[in-house]
């Protein structure tokens, strides 16, 4: 009798354990679904405490001698976001172009007429100042540290995508210190955030927010695939940048950077083939041309050059600036922008014919360089 007495045992043990097993299952499942619920709830509440400082943008665009009959009543919609209670918004300056004046929008229906008082088109910020009495009290996003940010960060987009105001996509930091071109500009903006947050036009200028409702990035823009969809590469302007260009665009309108005067890329395989005796491996910034009498060319940096048959034959690659290690195109974009002025010297380590030569360039101001928009990968 002992023996079905133990089986019978067993066997309770077993099905109690299931019980207790599927009740944790369960409590751990509406854990995870609660979590959720926060969740959602909580980027609700995000949503609702700074959509009324994230503003429509509209620029009527000026006439060309290309235009059929029509267009000269076109707009352009963008959007914008509250920086002070004194009626400053940040916006991207390729919302704004050239024009002086501009329409703002806010949620609540309110429009006002602002001016244009500064814009970097080289970083793709400018600021706009209402002109008119504001019938609101105004609350200012505030902006956070993107140098904090990680990868896989929580953020939201709000902005005006084709004109549907007030509109929220929701993603996360994808990868952060990408560089980017500027449109209609040979020069690069460093530091770019990279998001799959949905960015589609008219999101431009609006702001990219963190979990703690600061603002971390702008959207500038948003990538296309193929067949012309979102391909779920947006990108944003990083809040750091924002912090220090645009109290001077404030006070003088403009801001100025650094420039070296080259054009380079990233160290790859396939690029040591043009260097003799040269490891595949090697890191640094390949220096493909050196612009004439600019900062670069004074200091005799020396660009590729390309014999009687047609190949390319490398000499210069940068490998440190400031004795800090360069890897990459955006580490030498990243310093130059974010630690230097126009005037100042910048020490710069090259691996020329099998040895590394210390150089001193004096760094000229970019708005005085005469580079083209045709030249290939341009560097400030």
């Amino acid at each position: 009798m002992k023996k079905p007495v133990l089986i019978l045992m067993l066997a309770s043990i077993l099905v109690f354990s299931g019980v207790i097993f599927h009740v944790q299952k369960f409590e751990i499942f509406a854990q995870t679904e609660d979590e959720k619920d926060s969740n959602l709830v909580s980027i609700s509440e995000i949503f609702k405490d700074v959509q009324g400082s994230v503003v429509q943008i509209t620029r009527e665009n000026q006439p060309t001698s290309n235009d059929t009959p029509g267009d000269e009543n076109v707009t352009s919609l963008g959007s914008g976001f509250v920086f002070d209670n004194q009626g400053r918004i940040i916006t991207n300056h390729h919302v704004v172009r050239d024009s002086k004046n501009v329409d703002v929008t806010f949620i609540d229906g309110n429009r006002y007429v602002a001016s244009v008082i500064g814009s970097d088109p080289f970083n793709d910020i400018a600021v706009i100042d209402i002109t008119q009495n504001i019938s609101r009290q105004l609350d200012p996003l505030r902006l956070g540290n993107s140098s904090a940010v990680e990868v896989g960060d929580q953020v939201i987009a709000i902005g005006n995508p084709y004109g549907l105001a007030g509109s929220m996509t929701v993603g996360i930091v994808s990868q952060k210190g990408r560089l980017i071109s500027t449109e209609g500009s040979a020069f690069s903006i460093p530091s770019v955030i990279q998001t799959d947050a949905l960015i589609n036009p008219g999101n431009s200028g609006g702001p990219l927010i963190n979990v703690n409702e600061e603002v971390i990035g702008m959207n500038t823009a948003g990538v296309l695939s193929d067949s012309g969809s979102f391909s779920g590469i947006g990108l944003a302007v990083p809040s750091n940048t924002i912090s220090k260009i645009v109290p001077v665009l404030i006070s003088k309108g403009n801001y100025t950077h650094p420039w070296i005067g080259i054009s380079a890329s990233t160290l790859t395989s396939k690029l040591t083939e043009n260097f003799e005796n040269l490891s595949r491996d090697f890191k640094g910034v390949y220096v493909d041309s050196i612009i004439k009498d600019g900062p670069a060319d004074k200091a005799r940096l020396q660009g590729s050059t390309t014999d009687q048959y047609g190949n390319k034959h490398g000499n210069d690659i940068i490998t440190a600036v400031d004795n800090h290690n360069v890897t990459y195109m955006e580490d030498l974009v990243s310093y130059i922008d974010e630690n230097k002025q126009p005037g100042e010297k910048l020490s710069v380590t090259v691996f020329r014919n099998q040895t590394y030569t210390d150089l001193s360039v004096e760094l000229g101001d970019r708005s005085n360089s005469t580079k083209t928009d045709e030249e290939k990968d341009p560097y400030s």
